[in-house]
This record gives C-alpha cells, sequence and structure tokens, in this order.
C-alpha cells in the first residue's frame, strides 16, 4: 500500500509539471527571457526556499546545514548548475518539437542519464558510500525499460513528422523542426540529469531524524535549483541586453496579470520536486524503488506532456497508426513506474 501512496504523491507532482507550461501560454507581451527570468525567481528560488524550510526544525538554521557539510553543498549546488544549461536548452526543445514530443525525449534522458549519473559520480567523489550498490539488476532494467517507452514516442514522432505536409506542422507547432529539436532534446536531457545528480550528492543536507522523511531531500532540491537559478538568469539577463527587451519589466500594466501566471508556472514546476521527496518516504530507504523514484518522476512527467500534447492537439491530422505507437510507449512508462516492485 505504501508503494501505491507514494507513487500516487510522485505522479500528482509529475502532472503538476506537465501542466506548468499551460499558465506561461497566458503571460502578456513579454520576451521569452523576460518570462523564463521572472517564472524562474519563483520555482528554482522562493518555493524551493519554503520547501526546505520544512526540513529544519525548531531551533536551527538551513543556513547551519549547508556549513555543516561545504563539500556537498557545493557539488550539489555545481551539478546545479550544470542541470541549468538542461532548463534552457530544455525549453528550446519544446519551441521545435511541441510540448509532447519535446518533453518525452528530453525528460526520457534525463530519467536514464539521472538515475546512473548518480550513483557513479557519487561512488568517484565519496567511494567509501557504496553508492554503486544502489545500482541493482532491478534498477538498470527499469531505467532500460523507460528508454524503451522514450524510443517507442521518439518513433511516433518520427512518424508524425513523416506524415504531415509543411503547413500542418507549422500549425501544431509553429517551429517544428524534428532533426534540429531532437540533437537540443539530447543535450537537455543529458544536462537535466544532472539535477538527481546532486540530489544523490546532497541526500545526508538533513538534521537525520529531526528532518520529517517527507521533507528530508528538500534543502538538497534547493541547492539544485538555486545552481539552476544562476545560469539561466545570466543567460536571460544576456537576452534581456541583447534583445533590447528590459522595457518588458517596466509596464506595469501587465505586471499584475503576468506575475500570477509566472507564480502559478513556478508553483507547478516545483511541484514535482515536493512531490518526489513526500512520494520517496514511503519507499524503503535504498530499495530499487527509491533508487528509480527520480527516473519514475520523469517517466510520469513525459506521460503527463503527451496527455497535454492531445489536449492541445499538437498530434492533430495524425494517422491512427501514429497514435497506436504513441499510447504504447505511454503505457511502456507507465509500467517501467511499477517494474521495480514487480520484479522483487
Amino acid at each position: 500500500m505504501n508503494i501505491i501512496i507514494g507513487l500516487l504523491i510522485i505522479a500528482i507532482g509529475a502532472f503538476c509539471q506537465s501542466s506548468s507550461y499551460v499558465p506561461i501560454n497566458k503571460i502578456k507581451s513579454w520576451s521569452w527571457e523576460s518570462y523564463w527570468l521572472v517564472q524562474g525567481v519563483f520555482a528554482w528560488l522562493i518555493f524551493p526556499f519554503l520547501g526546505a524550510l520544512l526540513a529544519v526544525p525548531a531551533g536551527h538554521g538551513l543556513f547551519e546545514l549547508y556549513a555543516a557539510a561545504p563539500k556537498a553543498s557545493l557539488l550539489t549546488a555545481f551539478f546545479g548548475v550544470l542541470w541549468g544549461v538542461g532548463g534552457l536548452t530544455f525549453g528550446l526543445s519544446m519551441r521545435y518539437l511541441g510540448v509532447a514530443l519535446g518533453q518525452s525525449i528530453a525528460l526520457g534522458t534525463c530519467a536514464g542519464l539521472g538515475t546512473i549519473m548518480g550513483p557513479v559520480l557519487l561512488n568517484m567523489f565519496f567511494p567509501e558510500l557504496g553508492a554503486l550498490s544502489a545500482l541493482t539488476s532491478s534498477v538498470i532494467i527499469g531505467v532500460v525499460v523507460t528508454l524503451v517507452g522514450i524510443a517507442i514516442i521518439g518513433v511516433a514522432g518520427g512518424m508524425k513528422s513523416a506524415s504531415l505536409s509543411e503547413d500542418e506542422k507549422k500549425e501544431a507547432v509553429k517551429d517544428f523542426n524534428f532533426p534540429k529539436g531532437l540533437a537540443i532534446a539530447l543535450l537537455a536531457g543529458f544536462m537535466s540529469g544532472c539535477f538527481n545528480v546532486g540530489l544523490e550528492f546532497g541526500k545526508e543536507l538533513n538534521f537525520g531524524e529531526l528532518t520529517h522523511p517527507m521533507f528530508r531531500t528538500l534543502p538538497a532540491t534547493l541547492l539544485v535549483t538555486v545552481g539552476g537559478f544562476l545560469t539561466n538568469a545570466a543567460y536571460c539577463l544576456f537576452q534581456n541586453s541583447r534583445n533590447r527587451t528590459f522595457a518588458d519589466y517596466k509596464d506595469g500594466k501587465l505586471w499584475a496579470s503576468n506575475i500570477l501566471f509566472c507564480a502559478l508556472a513556478g508553483l507547478l514546476w516545483y511541484s514535482q520536486f515536493f512531490g518526489l521527496s513526500l512520494g520517496r518516504s514511503f519507499f524503503e530507504a535504498g530499495s530499487a524503488m527509491d533508487t528509480l523514484a527520480f527516473c519514475i518522476l520523469m517517466a510520469l512527467n513525459v506521460t503527463f506532456s503527451n496527455v497535454w500534447g492531445i489536449i492541445l492537439k499538437e498530434w492533430k491530422g495524425c494517422s491512427r497508426k501514429t497514435i497506436v505507437v504513441l499510447v504504447t510507449g505511454i503505457a511502456v512508462l507507465i509500467l517501467s513506474s511499477f517494474l521495480p516492485e514487480l520484479l522483487k
């Protein structure tokens, strides 16, 4: 029963994340770099900070926790900076492939590499922790099945690209470009996998038994998102300067509605990692389900992003065969979420 509850909580977070781009579409008259920076303040600073405070018991402080483990804290934030690069290219992947296909390929790559890279790199820096023991056969099989599901969805994307006319492609996704989008999505997935690497390096950043199990990964999550914010803020401010779009922030008439939608997008995005922390507390520590939790989150993100893709008519005009392949890929991803438990 605990497994089901944990998966349900993670699924709710994944649904929220996959919905985070809906309020972004409501933002008016701001350039990409302006609204991306503002929503990032909420998604990567404000809400993660509030979440991390839940892990701090009375009489203690958050920065006290980081100061007690400076090496782990710095490495966690460093991988957050690398993840930030993935966040930037992630947005571009959706620009060229659409929400469904862009998130599918990027998040699928992120799921597989993030799960594997975490224990491998942690073992390189802290071999005494024996992190490689987490990569059991169940975990490897779970990652492989997830990647198979992503590959099937990628095939559906290729079929979509081949079957639609140029006008139909532009109607579904304005700047649709499969080869370019595929390359960007793979890069985004590789760099985005560093989020889980950061979580692995920061998994001991809590107050032990004084911190509720539901909130133990939230201090590390904050460090990763702060690192990512630095990368994204630097790029967005550069684009503001280059494109002369600093004026976006001066239009007071748009502030109320645009900030509201940015805040909502940020809250929905952060919900995935808040849900991940809560959901993992229902899994046995160190189990295959615990190790694969990040991979499961990404797989569910892909599942819900394709649901949104269907709702937003990004697959409009595709053949029935293409839709069958797409649904098959989604089914495989759902199966991958339960696979570790089935292999016990």
